[in-house]
């Protein structure tokens, strides 16, 4: 079959690899419906992580073609949407609400490829009703609820979003870009976004942003302060993972705020002196997306959100290469790469 491998930093080729089978009698291999680039996927492709014949590729959707013994939940032939982070969805981690911590974690064998195994399928997977969709714009629904969409969400209801709070949103990624979509659809009274490219701020307002601010610094928090009578955001989606990205975060949330960070952190730094002066609240790290995949399907297919709009551009497969250089070169947003 063919796969995605990044041979070293800005080096990404497809290959034949072979077809994944099941292994282990948790597993199950799905025969992908279509696949993407990931923002997290130009770290390693920027250099700023250690890379060598990787298998790319973590979101994903599919069809089951093959399934273990002990899979006891899922069948051959039912679609399905699984998270970046695999979980038996029993331990008392998961229970909690916190899957992609799971003491259990299992593994996969990339995304961006026609085939893919999964462990823990069972804990991991969630079934489609319906089955896989003939409208290729409720696929790339599907698709994003894997990963920008989940981690979106998390960071918005780490944030405290809901009726009356003003949310500011730090990133204009895919991933900031489903955390305008989460907080509006949680029912932010306001939500305010921070974007320099007319693209995304238009894409965010779309989603329900009310406020975008073109500003960094003191100067972009000063004026989230005077949108809401001086005291700042009441909470703030991170999604970005660079240190000017959290400085940002906590400049522009009140005191006694609220702060969900989900940008994959590179050098991070935090004051604990403010974080205590100013009682700021912290929650974030890997989303745990198989929490919410139940309700974000749901929302997804009564049609109250359409998440899959942040795919400004598709591509087959075999131009993967081209895919991570226009996202590189931010000339789109997230690429869908048709399997």
């Amino acid at each position: 079959m063919k796969a995605v491998v990044m041979r070293a930093p800005g080096d990404v080729v497809v290959e034949e690899v072979d077809t994944p089978r099941v292994a282990q009698p948790t597993d199950v291999v799905l025969k992908l419906a279509a696949a993407c680039v990931c923002g997290s996927d130009l770290w390693p492709y920027r250099g700023h992580n250690d890379v060598d014949h990787r298998r790319m590729g973590h979101e994903y959707v599919g069809t089951i073609v093959e399934k273990g013994e002990d899979v006891a939940t899922l069948e051959v032939g039912d679609f399905v949407i699984g998270s970046f982070m695999l979980s038996d969805n029993t331990c008392e981690i998961c229970q909690a609400g916190y899957q992609s911590r799971c003491v259990n974690a299992g593994e996969y064998t990339g995304s961006q490829a026609q085939y893919m195994r999964v462990e823990l399928a069972d804990g991991s997977l969630v079934k489609v009703p319906g089955g896989e969709p003939s409208d290729p714009d409720r696929l790339a629904d599907y698709l994003a609820a894997s990963d920008v969409l989940g981690t979106g969400w998390y960071a918005a209801v780490a944030a405290q979003a809901g009726p009356g709070k003003t949310i500011a949103v730090v990133g204009d990624g895919a991933v900031g870009l489903c955390a305008v979509l989460a907080a509006k659809t949680l029912g932010a009274e306001k939500v305010i976004v921070f974007s320099r490219h007319e693209d995304r701020a238009a894409l965010a307002r779309e989603f329900g942003a009310d406020v975008v601010i073109a500003e960094r610094g003191e100067e972009g928090a000063a004026q989230v302060r005077e949108l809401t009578g001086g005291y700042g955001a009441h909470g703030v989606c991170e999604a970005v993972g660079t240190q000017g990205s959290m400085d940002q975060a906590l400049a522009s949330v009140r005191p006694g705020g609220y702060v969900g960070f989900v940008g994959v952190s590179h050098d991070q730094t935090l004051d604990g002196s403010d974080l205590f002066g100013r009682e700021i609240h912290l929650e974030g790290g890997p989303a745990p997306v198989r929490r919410f995949l139940p309700e974000l399907i749901e929302r997804i297919q009564s049609g109250e959100i359409q998440p899959g709009r942040v795919f400004t551009a598709r591509m087959p497969l075999d131009d993967a290469a081209e895919a991570y250089r226009a996202m590189d070169e931010r000339r789109e947003i997230k690429v869908l790469l048709e399997v």
